[in-house]
């Protein structure tokens, strides 16, 4: 019986920790799904495995994560022209364009929400208060835009990162 238990509870670890990276790639809350699983793992097991060094480091990798994630459309803004406000439109459109499309489109909504958010807060921001032309707006846009996408990649990568922590520390 011990052993179908550890079995089943290795499973839907490695479960939670698949869907906490695929929650990440769309944008979502996976890097704190990982860290649940770990902090779960740990209680389950006795605090045999990983422990709280383990844990902190990966709940500043999770913090670390939204940040990167948070930014990466401002900075990509910034990257294709835009200036402080284009930053600040980019951000609020991700978070706007998120909460929009997941009605209409749940998971795949909220990724393509986010990235048209930031294209349309950075652009819309760029066309009506720095005076830039149509195609100059929309060039910030875009980056904007990529830099949303980056974000998630980059915020998936430590995803990973965390999971090999709990691997060493395993």
């Amino acid at each position: 019986m011990t052993l179908f238990l550890a079995i089943v509870g290795w499973t839907l670890f490695s479960l939670a920790v698949l869907v906490g990276i695929a929650l990440d790639l769309v944008g979502l809350f996976g890097n704190w799904v990982i860290l649940g699983a770990v902090l779960i793992a740990w209680v389950v097991t006795g605090f045999e495995h990983f422990g709280l060094l383990a844990l902190g480091i990966m709940l500043g990798l999770a913090i670390l994560g939204e940040l990167i994630e948070s930014g990466a459309a401002g900075l990509g803004a910034s990257q294709f022209g835009g200036g402080k406000g284009s930053i600040v439109a980019a951000i609020i459109g991700c978070v706007v364009g998120a909460i929009a499309g997941t009605p209409l489109f749940p998971v795949i909504g909220t990724l393509a929400g986010a990235c048209l958010g930031a294209f349309i807060g950075a652009a819309l921001h760029e066309y009506l208060n720095r005076e830039r032309t149509a195609a100059q707006s929309m060039w910030t846009g875009a980056g904007a835009a990529m830099g949303k996408v980056f974000g998630l990649f980059a915020k998936a990568l430590v995803g990973f990162i965390m999971l090999l922590v709990a691997a060493v520390t395993y």
